[in-house]
This record gives C-alpha cells, sequence and structure tokens, in this order.
C-alpha cells in the first residue's frame, strides 16, 4: 500500500501519479482526493506522514515546489522524504537513505519524467550496508533533537 496526498500546487500532478500507480497495478490511498484551492501542504504531509509511520508503508507527496512537503514531512519522526526532481535522485533516495516518501512538485517536475521518477523509486531498494550506518547515524540525531 502506498499513501498519497497533496496541496492545490501538486493536486494536477498528483492526479497523473495516480493513474501511473494505476496502470502499474500499484495499491495506493489518495489522503487528499479533493482539490482545495489555498489549502497548506503541512496538512497533506502530516496526513500522509502519519498513515506511513502507523503502516510502515510508503508514501507520495506533492506540492508547489516539492520544499514544503520534505521540510513538513521530515518533522514527522521516522519520516525519510525525499525531495526528487529526476529518476536518478529517486533510485538513490531508495538505494542510500531508505526514502519512506517521495516528494515531487507540481511546479517544477516536467509530466514526461514523472514516470521514471515514480518507477525508479518504487522499484529501487535499500543497499543497507554503509548506508545502514549513516542512517543509523540520522536516527540517533532524531533521537537527541527531537521532532
Amino acid at each position: 500500500m502506498l499513501f498519497i496526498g497533496s496541496d492545490h500546487a501538486g493536486f494536477k500532478l498528483k492526479e497523473e501519479v495516480k493513474e501511473i500507480l494505476k496502470q502499474e497495478n500499484v495499491e495506493f490511498e489518495d489522503l487528499t482526493s479533493e482539490f482545495v484551492d489555498g489549502d497548506d501542504y503541512p496538512d497533506s504531509a502530516l496526513k500522509v506522514a502519519n498513515k506511513v509511520i502507523e503502516t510502515g508503508e510508503r508514501g507520495i507527496l506533492l506540492c508547489g515546489s516539492g520544499i514544503g512537503d520534505s521540510i513538513a514531512a521530515n518533522k514527522v519522526k521516522g519520516i525519510r522524504a525525499a525531495l526528487c526532481y529526476n529518476k536518478e535522485e529517486a533510485r538513490l533516495s531508495k538505494v542510500h537513505t531508505d526514502a519512506n516518501i517521495l516528494v515531487l512538485s507540481g511546479w517544477f517536475d516536467k509530466p514526461e519524467d514523472i514516470k521514471d521518477i515514480v518507477d525508479a523509486w518504487l522499484n529501487a531498494e535499500f543497499e543497507g550496508g554503509r548506508h545502514k550506518r549513516r542512517l543509523d547515524k540520522v536516527k540517533q540525531i532524531e533521537e537527541n533533537f527531537g521532532k
């Protein structure tokens, strides 16, 4: 299961991502299924982040730049949200940092690149090894300085 959400600025691209997920038979739940003009990205980020933490599953967030969603989601303990503008960033976000939320930009991600970005993220696997050691250090920072 994958949880997906957006604010108004990411809504149109979110609908395109949903079509990609349907075509690839990826089960998902849209936590922001209605367009609300002027809504706030922290609300959708929190909805998706909480579901990811509750279930141990993954999520996709979309807002205008993607920056707001990244910041908001990463405030939730245990979330590793990665803003990705291309497929290599998406792949590395899983392989090196085990990102559990992919963040996309409704303004800057090119619609023709979205399928490759989403596929790269969905199909990549965390490598572990030295990357696990580094993630353990990130988790220690999170514990020491709290979210």
